[in-house]
């Protein structure tokens, strides 16, 4: 089997109560209670029990995502070291690119966990609720959703792409007034099918309303320790593969500047081979989904479905 294997780790949205149930009775088990130990409260039980307005809230949603994914990555990892393969190269959505970096080995699971806690509530304290806005944008071009967004924008309201999910699905973030004239704008100047859709959230993530988080960040990993990778990685924020031996500053710096910046997923996925097998690694079917719209040639395995262990077995072998 001469298959690329990489790795897809999710972002926000994934998580769901009952998370982590699945690595029960496996080594990886143990992540939750490292993570609990890390954090100081139990988010173990969050993750497992809910309430969900508790496991929603930002700085939890971030570690929990993390905690899960990187427990399915050791049980796939046995898997793969048992059969000699290497990965190829790992990528994550959003927060999901902190797993990514410790399977690539820029990162200890502790200094993560931290990470992505206070990442969580440096996003969530930098914009007052209401202030800013995010919403879908479904089967409108890239460059006529650029142009609303310009279009929209002033030097003190501001909207911008923040995430490029799949082709046909783009996400814009910023001050709530210019989100909701760049969909007027829109609605009076593209006259093909779409739709719309406001998104659930806290805050306006992956915008220039971010950058206080993304300041506050930049000094908190000062005391993080990021050392060289050992997988290629594929960053968020400009889409380029990062070969292993990527020394640990330039990964500190892209994902400082991913805070702020526009999550460039279609064309990252676009950078793999139709031959890869990818693996999603963390809650839920997410990326399944959107790697279908951007080539449906490359075979995806959710490992966080029944069967999927047994599943890649039967692929490897």
């Amino acid at each position: 089997m001469t298959k690329k294997i990489v790795l897809i780790f999710p972002g926000q949205g994934a998580q769901y109560v009952g998370m982590g149930k699945n690595l029960e009775g496996h080594a990886s088990y143990d992540l939750l209670k490292k993570a609990n130990d890390v954090l100081g409260y139990d988010i173990s039980k969050i993750m497992l029990e809910g309430p969900e307005e508790d496991l929603t809230m930002t700085q939890n949603t971030q570690p929990a995502i993390l905690t899960h994914s990187l427990g399915l990555y050791q049980k796939a990892k046995e898997i793969l070291d048992e059969k000699g393969i290497e990965v190829s190269a790992v990528m994550g959505h959003s927060v999901g690119e902190y797993p990514a970096l410790v399977a690539a080995g820029a990162l200890s699971f502790e200094d993560a966990v931290k990470a992505v806690n206070n990442r969580g509530k440096f996003m969530q304290e930098a914009v007052p609720a209401g202030m800013g806005k995010m919403y879908a944008v479904l089967k409108v071009p890239a460059d006529v959703v650029k142009k609303a967004c310009e279009a929209a924008s002033t030097d003190e309201n501001k909207v911008m792409p923040a995430n490029f999910n799949e082709p046909g699905q783009i996400v814009i973030s910023g001050h709530a007034e210019a989100c909701d004239k760049a969909v007027a704008w829109i609605t009076e100047n593209y006259t093909e099918p779409h739709k719309m859709v406001p998104l659930k959230v806290s805050a306006p993530f992956h915008s220039s309303l971010m950058l206080p988080a993304r300041e506050n960040m930049a000094t908190f990993f000062g005391g993080i320790n990021f050392t060289d990778t050992k997988v290629p990685y594929i960053a968020n924020i400009d889409a380029k593969r990062y070969e292993a031996g990527t020394s640990g500053d330039v990964v500190k710096e892209n994902l400082i500047k991913q805070i702020d910046g526009a999550v460039l997923w279609t064309q990252s996925f676009q950078q793999l081979d139709e031959d890869t097998l990818c693996l999603e690694v963390g809650p839920g079917r997410v990326l399944m989904g959107l790697a279908r719209k951007i080539n449906r040639g490359i075979k995806v395995i959710s490992l966080d479905k029944d069967g999927a262990f047994d599943e890649l077995k039967e692929v490897l072998s």
